[in-house]
């Protein structure tokens, strides 16, 4: 199996890219002209000086000295960003051609996953107990503009074409694209506004999502037509873009509203172009009228003025009903396949198209609570904040009123306020789904909830709440606390009342990327996993649904890696009823870019769910010892992190020795890449994304890794070693943590910063970095029985393969840029200063998008 899957990758990736990048140097592009032909030759002196112990710097001095020598700096500095724009675009080939030749590397042409499921219930006899699971379980996936892949829009929609020229062989069409692509700048002048990021992401919903998963639901309905038509919910996409306002100062209730307009008149397009097509099917008399009627309803909708009676989807549903009803009836059902396909899409889709989630950081809510209740006073008792828990409480659950939300100065806390009071403006244009949700960053505990069911009350106009309150538990303290925090809340009777009006069921998001930042890679999924654990006992014990929603990122080091394999792993202890996660960046665009795509890994996860719920697997629980031992190691590693991060040089190696800077410098997202406003950094300030992204362009990948070794080690060196193996044989949790570390490690390049190992201040400090890589190489290897890393994993392991390869340059002349302008900065050079800084700045796309299999 490995061995064929390796021979399908050559065949159809690393060939082709071959045959295709020769075509590159065909095409009358300046970046092609003036670097083209001596990129292999960079690309060889990059990985002979570095296998040499060259730095960069030298590395660089001496290409040009022996292929041009006369070179002024300028001229030099002209010719690497020629390389660079080359190489970002070598890289968004490799894009197309993994997305082409998508189903032979991934075998999705056989028998999926889900498909299996199905053969299996059926021989089992499990057929009625699936079809029961069918009427509750889901899958959401919250799409969200977090900045993990740089690709504007134009470019995306070059991929998008790129791959079906290629798939089809259209040479002459490959062409042309790649000349477009050459001409097209991937560096935007200007931040994105959350609007138009947003506007990006609807791109996906309409062209893939809303045709994926319309497929997938026309595929179980084969099996089980009656829970599809129930279920709504079986497969979802959540929306973050328009809705997170936690540290996006630019998000406002304006924006909000603006997005959910979006995503209704999105949603309706899709509606009127397959409208369109049944036309050309169901022309029957009496038939083809009601389409036509629909068709034209649709359509006024789309482009109405305001203030005219609003289309609802109850009255869709109820003309498609009677749409299939006549064709039943009167045209032996003919084509009625399509038109109960088209009725699923909008069962499931709504008005809203996809959920606006709205976000805020519990300190903010706190300070506009705060700020009501001194504009009200008797709104809340005097001096709650130093009462004990039980009371605040109390009293913020008990709280009513309508508060004028008007007039404040601080322009956050006036739109945490005015956010609640659009709520159920936008339920009532696109539907309940269309916002439902308010998540809670930064969660300490039940007060921080009950302080947003107080701002609803107060300023959303009723008494009663029209939004499930997720808690997001992040950080080590906050998830080994997760468990009591929830059964102290269900101990209030206002908060169950309000439980029991949202369906008995409870959203608990719990985040792997600041978990990760805050406790390291092993700790952080293991805080995670006894989390839910904790959780899902203190909702079984208050009677409660809990539902997890899992804020993953790309890399492995902030949740990502195989998600199947995380979501398969889960056993009994764990409540996993849904199966809701965060994609992102290239997350989207690796496992969602594309029809087949997306089918695929919907399937997978519905797959993983549904069989979690349906049989038991001895591989999934973990008995007293395996519990014991995982804790063991968890703590360890949180020890040999907690050390490291709090080393004094660890803050200044960042700001200095990487990237991190530069990531607030890029117009790549909207958001600020730190919270506050202090313009000292302090760590828990730090975004996970810069935080994580500083470690992937240093090549050393840190967050993914750091702890584990140790960990590992010291339970050989007790003579432990032993229940490790059996620990990685028997336990698919553990297997999939090793996989997942594998995987940033196989993305580390210790030689391309391994002239920092003589700087005067950093060097012990990155011997201590590369120590512990090294360690954790020797035992992940030692443990799992491979001889490399991702052994198991041909797909992942030739596909970091290529383009850590192809992005080498790129990487070398990041470092020699940032070797530069510690130069520039003690000559005083503030002109090439700068000039290296946007060298950096650049350099930073193609790295990242290189990094698209981190997802």
């Amino acid at each position: 199996m490995h061995d064929q899957i390796s021979r399908l990758f050559e065949e159809s990736v690393e060939l082709n890219f071959e045959l295709y990048n020769s075509l590159f140097l065909t095409l009358p592009l300046d970046a092609v002209q003036q670097a083209g032909h001596l990129l292999p030759l960079l690309s060889q002196s990059c990985h002979r000086g570095l296998d040499q112990h060259m730095s960069p710097h030298e590395i660089i001095s001496a290409f040009f000295e022996r292929h041009k020598p006369g070179f002024s700096e300028q001229e030099q500095i002209r010719f690497l960003f020629r390389v660079i724009q080359y190489v970002e675009r070598q890289v968004v080939l490799i894009d197309a051609l993994e997305d082409a030749a998508y189903a032979r590397i991934h075998r999705t042409e056989g028998r999926n996953s889900l498909l299996q499921l199905f053969e299996r219930a059926a021989s089992d006899g499990r057929e009625e107990d699936l079809e029961e699971l069918l009427n509750e379980f889901g899958v959401r996936v919250v799409l969200t503009a977090h900045p993990t892949q740089f690709y504007p829009g134009p470019v995306l929609a070059i991929i998008s074409d790129l791959t079906r020229a290629i798939a089809r062989g259209r040479t002459n069409v490959v062409r042309d694209l790649l000349q477009q692509l050459g001409n097209t700048p991937f560096f935007q002048k200007q931040k994105p506004s959350p609007y138009d990021e947003a506007s990006l992401l609807t791109w996906y919903l309409s062209n893939v999502f809303y045709t994926a998963a319309g497929e997938i639901a026309d595929n179980i309905a084969q099996s089980c037509p009656s829970a599809v038509g129930r279920n709504h919910d079986l497969v979802s996409i959540g929306f973050w873009p328009g809705g997170d306002r936690d540290g996006n100062p630019y998000v406002t209730a304006d924006t909000t509203r603006r997005v959910a307009n979006r995503l209704r008149a999105s949603v309706l397009n899709c509606y009127y172009q397959d409208l369109k097509s049944l036309k050309r099917r169901l022309s029957f008399a009496g038939i083809f009228e009601k389409l036509d009627a629909m068709e034209k309803r649709i359509h006024k909708e789309m482009y109405k003025e305001e203030g005219e009676p609003e289309l609802h989807v109850v009255e869709l549903l109820s003309m498609l009903s009677e749409v299939e009803e006549r064709l039943r009836r009167n045209f032996q059902s003919l084509y009625l396949d399509e038109l109960l396909s088209f009725r699923r899409k909008v069962q499931m889709f709504g008005f809203h198209f996809a959920s606006l989630d709205l976000r805020q950081d519990s300190r903010v809510i706190h300070r506009a609570v705060q700020g009501l209740a001194g504009r009200n006073p008797g709104l809340l008792p005097d001096a709650l904040d130093d009462r004990d828990e039980a009371e605040q409480v109390s009293a913020l659950l008990s709280v009513t009123g309508d508060c004028d939300t008007g007039g404040f100065d601080d322009p956050v806390l006036q739109d945490t306020l005015e956010s609640t009071s659009i709520v159920r403006d936008i339920q009532q244009r696109n539907g309940e789904r269309g916002v439902h949700r308010y998540i809670i960053s930064n969660c300490r505990g039940p007060v921080d909830i009950a302080r947003v069911m107080a701002l609803f009350r107060l300023c959303g106009g009723g008494d009663t709440v029209p939004v499930d309150v997720v808690p997001l538990f992040e950080t080590i303290v906050d998830l080994r606390q997760a468990g009591d925090a929830m059964r102290r809340l269900f101990e209030h009777e206002p908060y169950r009342e309000h439980l029991a009006r949202r369906g008995g069921r409870q959203t608990v998001m719990l985040g792997f990327s600041d978990g990760t930042k805050d406790g390291g890679y092993l700790m952080a999924n293991w805080a995670i996993y006894t989390a839910k654990e904790a959780v899902t006992a203190a909702a079984r014990e208050a009677g409660v649904e809990v539902v997890f929603f899992d804020g993953r990122g790309g890399p492995p080091a902030r949740g990502g890696g195989d998600t199947f394999m995380f979501y398969a792993a889960l056993g009994r202890n764990i409540e996993s009823s849904q199966i809701q996660t965060t994609v992102q960046g290239q997350t989207i665009s690796s496992h969602y870019g594309h029809r087949q795509a997306a089918v695929h890994n919907l399937g997978e996860l519905l797959a993983a769910g549904l069989d979690n719920n349906l049989y038991d697997r001895p591989e999934r629980e973990l008995d007293a010892l395996q519990r014991t031992l995982m804790k063991d190691l968890a703590e360890r590693s949180y020890k040999a992190y907690s050390d490291f991060r709090e080393h004094p040089l660890f803050v200044p190696y960042l700001e200095e020795m990487s990237t991190l800077k530069y990531y607030g410098m890029a117009n790549i997202g909207s958001r600020p890449v730190k919270r506050g406003n202090d313009d000292r950094l302090v760590f828990e300030d730090l975004r996970a994304i810069p935080f994580v992204g500083a470690w992937s362009q240093l090549k050393q990948n840190v967050p993914g890794f750091y702890g584990l070794g140790t960990a590992l080690k010291e339970q050989e060196k007790y003579g432990r070693l032993d229940a490790c193996l059996d620990l990685y044989q028997r336990s698919r949790f553990f297997r999939a943590l090793i996989a997942n570390s594998m995987q940033s490690m196989s993305k580390t390049n210790f030689a391309l910063t391994r002239y920092m190992r003589s700087d005067p201040r950093f060097g012990e400090f990155w011997e201590m970095i590369h120590d512990e890589y090294c360690l954790s190489r020797e035992m992940v290897l030692k443990v799992s029985g491979q001889q490399e890393l991702l052994e198991d994993n041909p797909r992942s392991r030739l596909s970091i393969s290529l383009r850590e390869r192809v992005v080498l340059p790129l990487l070398v002349i990041q470092q020699y840029a940032l070797m530069r302008i510690h130069e520039c900065r003690e000559e005083d050079d503030e002109v090439l200063l700068e000039t290296y800084e946007k060298m950096v700045m650049r350099s930073l796309f193609g790295n990242i998008n290189a990094s698209r299999n981190a997802a």
